[in-house]
């Protein structure tokens, strides 16, 4: 299985927002174990590193991007992402962004807590409880 995990999922485990910080670390966790393949969208490595910045600092923001570059495969946002992406016509760019870098990526599921900005991807879209409900599921 491979899934693109959206900004808010990596910002909910590394700056530890409740209610939603579980899933995300069990999320990372079994990622980290090889199952599911976990990819994210060069742009939103940008992102979140200013976020997280803002809210937890330099040096810590430093390590968990290393951390998470290590344990993910980032889909580049080029000029074919970008064109597919406008080609949407979404009301989010960014969104559109985020589903053009997951068919890309060939993923199974794209990972977010906001669905309803997925409603005309072209991918499943799925919850990070979703996912943790199907990795959790017998085999």
């Amino acid at each position: 299985m491979r899934v693109l995990i959206d900004v808010n999922v990596l910002l909910d485990v590394l700056a530890d927002r409740e209610p939603f910080a579980d899933d995300a670390a069990t999320i990372l966790s079994a990622i980290e174990r090889g199952q599911p393949e976990g990819f994210v969208a060069a742009h939103t490595v940008t992102t979140l590193y200013f976020l997280l910045n803002r809210a937890v600092g330099r040096a810590r923001t430093r390590k968990a991007v290393a951390d998470l570059l290590r344990l993910l495969t980032v889909v580049p946002v080029d000029e074919d992402r970008l064109l597919q992406a406008l080609a949407m016509k979404w009301p989010d760019f960014e969104d559109a962004v985020q589903a053009a870098c997951g068919s890309k990526a060939e993923v199974d599921y794209l990972v977010t807590r906001n669905q309803g900005d997925f409603k005309r991807a072209a991918l499943e879209v799925i919850s990070p409880a979703e996912l943790v409900a199907i990795l959790s599921a017998p085999a």
